[in-house]
């Protein structure tokens, strides 16, 4: 090879190595009419309705489910759909347009669904508010076979002397020969909840046929979404912070001359502390409620935790340097639910195995967060950042009017995007049309 060609090829190689390691460019979203399916036209679409999307793509009804959570596509391709307030499962067949039936009724707050491989058999697991359960699925299947107990006596009460469970509902994950299951916090900030047993702001491991049960991180206050990387199978977890923190440093932050320490300040706890999207290590404590996660100078890959104002005020309960690192900070109060790696050999190349989350959206912020769907990127197994996927549910922030809040996704077999939508009883498909 010529001189001037291998220099060419060394440059070119050099550029692709360059464009290989950049992050990643946020997709453009468009406004784009959402297509409703014949019959499904119901408030809120009974008049026409947008929502920002990548360009390119189109949003679509697929099915109305009141209440509608957490989603799983079954072996066969259909999609199950967990409504914890009715205590039911409802079945979308694929084959007749998403057309819905009960699955199964009768559950304890039903929310998280995941199917795996057991001894050459394919079982579902469901989250229900007191226990873990499972059944054998078949190809077919319209309704649930007989369930077993896998994890029984997970708790459901609130503590002394608090008025409700906060953060009832529990959420699963399977992976790496393991069920792990999701217990939250039944408090804003209270240490009770980790001296009870089994604790709660934990995740737990356990045997698949819920034996040898484990504490396997804590200081997770409320970890909705759980999912295994496809690529490193390593657990990711998204986790609600706390409501109302205190001003932690002895600063003047609203600028009226005095020391605003351990002051509940609107300004400030509208972006405070961070919620958590987290590595979830073995032994890890990810610090509620003792430290709290604050981005360093707005920097959400620069997450230190801060000793809190009521709970570990001269840092002696906990050593807040010395907590589990949170990998990734999304904007305070966004309340990320579901979490799924999009992955597949039909996913769109710019999304392939990066992460999705549904941000359910701010109750106690001045103006409203969240409620849009994001995508992380992930270079090296590590999330690079957030982009906004869909948003467009929110029409009012400021005085806080919408008329949706996403919570969960699924990937379907064509590599499209389900996404579920408890406000408005939805479940929508996001997709990238064939060429023509």
């Amino acid at each position: 090879m010529k001189k001037k060609h291998l220099m060419k090829a060394v440059l070119t190689l050099s550029l692709l190595g360059c464009q290989m390691n950049a992050a990643p460019v946020s997709p453009r979203l468009v406004s784009t009419s959402v297509d409703v399916r014949d019959g499904l036209n119901t408030a809120p679409f009974n008049q026409a309705r947008t929502l920002n999307v990548p360009e390119g793509m189109k949003i679509e009804v697929v099915a109305r489910v009141p209440g509608a959570r957490f989603l799983a596509v079954t072996p066969d391709g259909n999609v199950l759909v967990s409504q914890p307030n009715t205590g039911k499962i409802t079945l979308l067949r694929s084959s007749a347009a998403y057309a819905a039936s009960d699955f199964v009724t009768g559950l304890q707050r039903p929310h998280d669904m995941v199917f795996t491989q057991v001894e050459g058999k394919t079982y579902l697991y469901v989250s229900e508010a007191g226990r873990i359960t499972r059944s054998e699925y078949q190809n077919g299947d319209l309704t649930r076979r007989a369930a077993t107990g896998v994890v029984e006596n997970l708790p459901t009460s609130p503590l002394p002397g608090e008025g409700n469970y906060r953060h009832l509902l529990k959420n699963i994950a399977l992976g790496n020969g393991k069920l792990y299951v999701s217990i939250a916090s039944s408090t804003n900030e209270d240490p009770r909840d980790l001296q009870v047993e089994p604790k709660r702001g934990a995740i737990y491991q356990y045997d698949l046929d819920g034996k040898n049960g484990r504490l396997f991180a804590t200081g997770i206050r409320n970890a909705e979404g759980l999912d295994f990387d496809p690529v490193t199978g390593e657990l990711w977890a998204v986790v609600n912070q706390r409501d109302d923190i205190q001003y932690p440093y002895h600063q003047d932050f609203d600028g009226d001359g005095s020391d605003d320490y351990g002051k509940v300040i609107p300004d400030f706890v509208d972006n405070n502390p961070t919620e958590q999207f987290i590595k979830v290590k073995d032994g890890g404590d990810y610090g509620w409620p003792y430290c709290n996660p604050i981005a360093t100078n707005g920097n959400m890959k620069a997450i230190t935790y801060v000793p809190d104002v009521t709970r570990n005020p001269d840092n002696s309960v906990k050593n807040c340097a010395q907590m589990t690192k949170t990998d990734l900070g999304i904007q305070g109060h966004s309340a990320p639910l579901g979490l799924t790696f999009w992955s597949g050999n039909n996913v769109p190349a710019a999304f392939k195995n990066g992460a999705t989350s549904g941000l359910h959206g701010s109750w106690n912020r001045q103006a409203f967060t969240g409620h849009k769907v994001s995508f992380f990127p992930f270079q090296n197994g590590e999330p690079t950042g957030e982009q906004d996927l869909v948003t467009g549910w929110v029409t009012d922030a400021v005085n806080k009017v919408r008329w949706g809040r996403p919570v969960d996704t699924a990937v379907l077999p064509d590599g499209s995007l389900l996404i579920s939508d408890d406000q408005s009883g939805t479940v929508y498909r996001l997709y990238q049309p064939l060429p023509m």
